[in-house]
């Protein structure tokens, strides 16, 4: 199984990587040598995890100072229109919870986080930063959904905003589905109200690409090269959004309009319609044209 190679800090203490990152899965050597005192593991056996077995982490964790494991529910899993209320309390509070954890000088103080006796109740007692990994076994899929609401929640960002500043600036490719992108969109402003950063969410100007996008992004398989789909081809702005300029399409044409076409000139777009995706048609007297266009 392909994984991530190596974990990425997301946001402060909070790490985003592969099991194997984890060391828990014997299998793999350990990608790297960081120590997280808690892993969240995005799985789709998962069940939104309840407060009390949240603090009870929290007790145990700073009672023993061993590692604690965490399970969540993986991306995809949470399907409109059926989502419960619940569910997204849920997603906000384990938000929290990490960020409590993970920056406990920053504690928040809301309605939300009462006691039985309608106390406060903090994250952290000792107020020492934990160490925080997010993960599944190929660092990349089930994770997705939750490492996006919590980047939303950490930075008070909108949907748009959380996709491109994961991806370009973290350098994270990930995997979320159509019933996430629905799901964030529906809940942002109450992501963003709640969120330390405290952003105003009627500030928003939705990009015309995020309605087109279908949860997933190019693959960055080399740092000036992607690979994508017909979809992300014919989504322009998304591309131009994540800086990527020039366009080489094998096999179907993009339905750009002649607008589109001007916009980004025609030499920066390649079309070889002559090969299809069947199986048969040749690609080698096509090599030297792409080659010549991407640049080698």
């Amino acid at each position: 199984m392909c994984v991530m190679s190596r974990a990425t800090e997301i946001s402060d203490n909070v790490w985003l990587g592969s099991t194997a990152d984890s060391g828990l899965d014997p299998s793999f050597p350990k990608a790297n040598n960081d120590d997280y005192d808690i892993l969240v593991e995005a799985s789709d056996l998962a069940q939104m995890p309840s407060s009390e077995a949240l603090n009870h982490v929290v007790d145990v964790l700073e009672r023993t100072e061993e590692t604690q494991l965490v399970e969540f529910p993986s991306s995809g899993s949470i399907m409109p229109p059926t989502w419960s209320q619940a569910e997204v309390d849920g997603i906000l509070e384990m938000c929290r919870w990490i960020y409590e954890l993970a920056n406990p000088d920053e504690l928040l103080d809301t309605d939300d986080k009462r006691d039985s006796d309608g106390d406060s109740q903090m994250a952290s007692a000792s107020g020492t930063p934990h160490r925080i990994l997010i993960h599944c076994a190929d660092g990349y899929t089930e994770t997705s959904l939750l490492a996006l609401a919590y980047f939303m929640f950490a930075n008070g960002l909108s949907v748009h905003d959380a996709w491109l500043r994961l991806h370009c600036e973290k350098k994270r490719n990930f995997f979320a589905y159509p019933s996430d992108v629905a799901l964030l969109l529906s809940i942002q402003s109450r992501i963003m109200h709640e969120s330390p950063m405290q952003r105003n969410p009627a500030s928003i100007r939705e990009p015309q690409w995020l309605r087109r996008m279908d949860g997933s992004l190019p693959s960055r398989i080399l740092e000036y090269m992607y690979l994508g789909n017909l979809g992300h081809a014919n989504n322009p702005e998304l591309l131009h959004a994540m800086g990527i300029r020039r366009i080489l399409s094998v096999g179907e044409a993009v339905s750009w309009s002649n607008e589109e076409k001007e916009k980004w000139g025609k030499e920066n777009i390649l079309l070889v319609d002559r090969v299809q995706d069947n199986g048969v048609d040749p690609l080698t007297n096509e090599f030297s044209n792409c080659l010549e266009f991407i640049g080698i």
